[in-house]
């Protein structure tokens, strides 16, 4: 397998582990006071979720939209395929010894099915618009401003993404309406944050990796140039 292949199957693996990582500790919440300027109430799994959009912009700059949604698809059976093992696995009765019981295992691993539904829905809706934003803006440059493809697309799906899931958990009964205006702040603005830091890590991941990938489809329609030109 050459390099180009091999990073893909990578950045995807990665995908994937941040999605499913999400999925499965996102029971836990916790406060942050950076600054002491704003305190956010999150949950743990909004930690590693940002990750997969900055993924999904290297591979939608190095390999096209058409790999980008495969790599979206393909979370999605991976996070389906592990919810229906946690299921089971939760479906089956603990020994006399077992060092973790039944209420235990539940009260982790127990996802509620309406929770996951709206994790699962909102994860569509928001890849998918990330994905094809970045796309339009990458399109109306001509490949320049990577900065506002990356931070565009990004800010815009990470809104989609809070708001939705919000509104479907309300809607379900898991969270209280009188809880939306808060977590709905907290998270977009937590999510805007990560966007604006990662940032520099995509400048770097696509001025150190595009020579050696190279294989965006659409550039070689679009007729685009160097990543120094692209950078401005």
């Amino acid at each position: 397998m050459d390099f180009r292949n091999r990073l893909y199957v990578i950045l995807g693996g990665i995908f994937i582990a941040s999605l499913i990582t999400s999925n499965l500790i996102f029971q836990k919440f916790f406060t942050w006071t950076p600054f002491g300027i704003y305190t956010f109430e999150l949950s743990v799994g909004i930690l590693p979720y940002p990750i997969t959009f900055l993924v999904t912009d290297l591979i939608s700059e190095l390999y096209g939209k058409k790999k980008a949604d495969q790599i979206v698809i393909s979370g999605l059976v991976a996070s389906l395929f592990v919810m229906g093992i946690v299921l089971i696995a939760n479906a089956m009765p603990q020994t006399a010894w077992s060092p973790v019981n039944n209420e235990t295992f539940n009260k982790v691993f127990g996802l509620f099915g309406p929770a996951v539904f709206a994790s699962m829905v909102a994860y569509l809706i928001a890849q998918f618009i990330d994905i094809r934003i970045f796309h339009f803006w990458k399109r109306l440059t001509k490949g320049k401003h990577l900065w506002l493809r990356n931070n565009g697309s990004t800010i815009i799906s990470q809104f989609v993404d809070t708001a939705s899931v919000l509104l479907l958990l309300c809607i379900t009964g898991v969270v209280e309406w009188s809880r939306l205006p808060g977590l709905l702040e907290n998270g977009f603005i937590f999510k805007i944050m990560v966007a604006l830091l990662d940032t520099p890590l995509f400048y770097f991941g696509v001025w150190y990796l595009k020579p050696k990938v190279h294989e965006d489809p659409d550039e070689k329609t679009w007729g685009y140039h160097s990543f120094k030109e692209e950078a401005l």
